[in-house]
């Protein structure tokens, strides 16, 4: 039997559908190797060489595939078509110790037809790939591990910077500050209401526009007032009447980037969101009767070209569904643009005919949705434009000048592709050339009345997830597969927050961009990150060695950083004040942030040391929490020494709280507090509880260690991932408990008992 390894069990699920029974097809669940977690990883001493190392939570993975491996008659890595992907199966072939050589497959969709022709012609591995992708993981890592001791020294502890998402959070900084800086500027809309003849019902609203030709603005509202005077004792005429045709061409079918955009826009959807349906459509979904489909090709991507046979399935569908006249007489092509890398298709359903409608009761709610927008957008991007007649009619009114008004109109004349996707614009709703009659040069008209209205320039609008991955499109920061995770990157790391779909800098997120501008500007210079992303196309099309590209860019970074690390000055961060009233000097306490989290103090520090623990609501109300151990009254717990018999007492220490037999020092025996959250192990059945280790930190560890070494970081369930053996999280979603999959890569999840 064959053996085929992809990274997702969801996507193994799929494939396996279509090889049949010569195949076995199982899940790396994504990386197997990677830098090390806990240092640099980088002899930068000896040619910047990587060293990698298998992950821990893959050693079990790794001992099973390796067993299947001996067994297979030959192995075929069917890793995602992209740098990830090819770095994740060179990691594989390095593991497993594979030594053909012609054993990469890939496909830009998941269907029987792409993967039946992929795995008819396997390849080498395309180690101009696998070397672009290591550059920027490599370029990634001395950033973030140089520039991050630096900002946690000068700010606060545990503070992160990075290498394309600092770029991206100077974007929002940057916005944030010009909208801070924006004066308004005044100006006045004047309105003539007409009529074509006296005591008509009907009427219509012209706009001013110009005088004597020459367009004009009015500033104030004294030039308003004596415009409007000079208006009223002209005579209204019809100047001009022009009567066209305009065109509208479909958008090309979807990017990464303008899927992520629509997809917020229309949807309301978060670019992380957008992404995790996307991927789910494209690894595939359990359609009852039918099994695991596939339903989009390849989801990250920067190109909107498609294949020739997915452009003829899509313009006959046309012809048969709405008729001849929407399928153009000339298959309709886009150009991708220059920065693309162009290696896949655009984003398209993978059968034209599984329409949204046959699988609204077969998909989720927001994966339909999704789908819906993808399926919608390709198909009408292969149809005819929409044509409209459109109406220009000059209007002006003679006095001392001629004061001229503008009425225009537009309406649709053919549909085309907006028959599928797209609706008319704001502009089309308020002006409808079929409700204006034939207006002639020269006719007289009527004014019944002059309507004015004060506006004001506004300010540029912050980033939303879509402008936001819009402007790194176009300033050429990240790639398609990195939008979505910068955006919850700098959001986890709390430098942005939401402010409703729109993302502001947080007062941290600002000091961190000023102090990375302060030390390295060219890091956050968008079009120094443009270039370095440039380099890496090199790279993977071969026209650059990406040793050399590290080479080039550690020395002044390094230099940089050693003057950053030599530079004494510290930031001090503004301390939020409390409500809370000290009870010893009568200060209002501000709110600090130590090695346990969040906790009260006494701005007099240190000649007031007073502090309290607190509990915040959602609104930001604090509430005092009044910790008895402080004021030498024991809590007594329910837990019973197993020395003595008596009943144990909750004390707390620099490492947290922790059980304490009262008859101390008689009875020494302590124990850590096992809080209420508690599972069962997975691993042996014991039971599993909360704990806090030498750091501070929370864990959930097994009660019967030593014999049991299980730990996790979260709540977890009573057993491992049934498709990739890693750890399953309880959490609770829209008041349904679940077991989740930690491995992002296999995102299985099931409804817990």
């Amino acid at each position: 039997m064959d053996l085929v390894i992809v990274e997702s069990p969801k996507k193994a699920k799929t494939i396996a559908k279509y090889l049949g029974s010569g195949y076995e097809v199982i899940a790396s669940g994504g990386h197997v190797s990677d830098l090390p977690e806990r240092s640099l990883g980088i002899d930068v001493e000896h040619n910047f060489e990587p060293e990698y190392v298998v992950n821990a939570d893959k050693e079990r993975v790794i001992k099973q595939m390796k067993s299947k491996v001996e067994k297979a008659k030959k192995v075929y890595l069917a890793t995602d078509p992209d740098r990830e992907g090819e770095a994740i199966s060179w990691h594989l072939k390095n593991v497993l110790g594979l030594k053909e050589d012609n054993i990469r497959i890939e496909f830009n969709e998941i269907s029987k037809k792409a993967v039946t022709k992929a795995i008819n012609s396997p390849r080498s591995l395309n180690l101009n790939l696998v070397n672009a992708q290591q550059a920027r993981r490599v370029l990634d890592r001395l950033v973030g591990y140089k520039v991050s001791p630096i900002l946690s020294n000068k700010i606060k502890k545990g503070l992160s910077g990075g290498r394309v998402q600092s770029v991206a959070l100077k974007m929002i900084v940057d916005r944030e500050r010009e909208i801070r800086s924006f004066v308004p500027k005044e100006s006045w809309n004047i309105s003539a209401i007409l009529l074509k003849k006296e005591g008509d019902k009907k009427n219509y609203k012209a706009a001013f526009a110009d005088i004597d030709g020459k367009k004009t603005t009015v500033k104030d509202e004294k030039s308003c007032k004596e415009l409007v005077e000079k208006i009223k004792q002209g005579n209204f005429s019809v100047d001009n009447v022009k009567r066209d045709t305009s065109k509208s061409r479909p958008n090309p079918p979807f990017t990464t980037s303008t899927m992520q955009q629509d997809a917020s826009n229309k949807l309301n959807f978060s670019a992380p969101d957008t992404m995790k349906y996307a991927q789910q459509l494209y690894e595939g979904i359990d359609i009852k009767g039918e099994g695991h489909i596939a339903l989009v090709t390849y989801i990250r991507t920067d190109s909107v070209r498609i294949s020739d046979d997915a452009q003829k399935e899509a313009i006959e569908y046309i012809k048969e569904t709405y008729g001849g006249e929407y399928a153009p007489n000339k298959p309709n092509n886009y150009a991708t643009a220059k920065s693309a890398q162009d290696a896949h298709e655009a984003i398209r359903p993978i059968d034209i005919r599984r329409t949204p409608e046959s699988l609204k009761d077969k998909l989720d709610r927001n994966q339909y949705r999704l789908y819906k927008l993808v399926y919608e957008r390709f198909l009408a991007s292969q149809m005819t434009e929409a044509l409209y007649d459109t109406l220009a009619v000059h209007i002006v009114s003679k006095s001392d000048r001629d004061y001229g008004f503008q009425l225009k109109g537009r309406t649709l004349k053919f549909a085309g592709f907006t028959k599928v996707y797209g609706k008319e614009s704001e502009e089309d709703k308020k002006d409808d050339v079929n409700t204006l009659p034939n207006f002639e040069e020269s006719e007289k008209l009527f004014l019944e009345d002059i309507k004015t209205e004060q506006k004001f320039t506004t300010p540029p609008q912050r980033y939303s997830d879509a402008t936001l991955v819009k402007g790194m499109t176009d300033n050429g920061i990240g790639r398609p597969s990195t939008y979505s995770s910068i955006i919850q990157v700098i959001s986890k790391r709390q430098y942005t927050e939401k402010d409703g779909k729109y993302i502001k800098p947080t007062e941290l997120g600002e000091i961190v961009t000023d102090q990375l501008v302060k030390y390295f500007p060219d890091i956050m210079d968008a079009k120094f990150t443009a270039e370095m992303e440039s380099d890496l196309d090199k790279i993977e099309d071969g026209d650059r060695e990406w040793r050399s590209i590290i080479s080039d860019f550690y020395p002044p970074f390094i230099d940089k950083v050693l003057k950053a690390m030599n530079d004494g000055k510290r930031v001090k961060l503004k301390e939020e004040e409390s409500n809370v009233i000290c009870d010893k000097c009568g200060a209002n306490m501000v709110i600090r942030e130590g090695r346990y989290g969040k906790f009260l103090a006494c701005p007099n520090f240190p000649n007031c040391r007073n502090t309290k623990h607190f509990t915040e609501d959602s609104e930001g109300n604090i509430t005092v929490v009044e910790d008895k151990s402080k004021t030498g009254e024991a809590v007594v717990s329910d837990v019973v020494c197993e020395k003595c018999g008596a009943k144990m007492v909750i004390k707390e220490s620099y490492r947290g709280k922790f059980l304490a037999c009262p008859n101390y020092p008689k009875c020494k025996n302590i124990k850590p507090l096992e809080e209420e959250e508690s599972s069962i192990c997975p691993k042996c059945g014991g039971k599993v509880v909360k704990r806090i280790n030498k750091r501070g930190k929370p864990f959930y560890g097994c009660t019967n260690y030593p014999n049991c070494d299980f730990i996790s970081n979260q709540l977890p369930a009573d057993h491992f991932c049934p498709k990739c053996n890693s750890i399953m999280k309880i959490e609770v979603q829209d008041g349904v408990k679940k077991n989740i999959c930690i491995n992002r890569a296999c995102g299985h999840e099931e409804e817990a008992k």
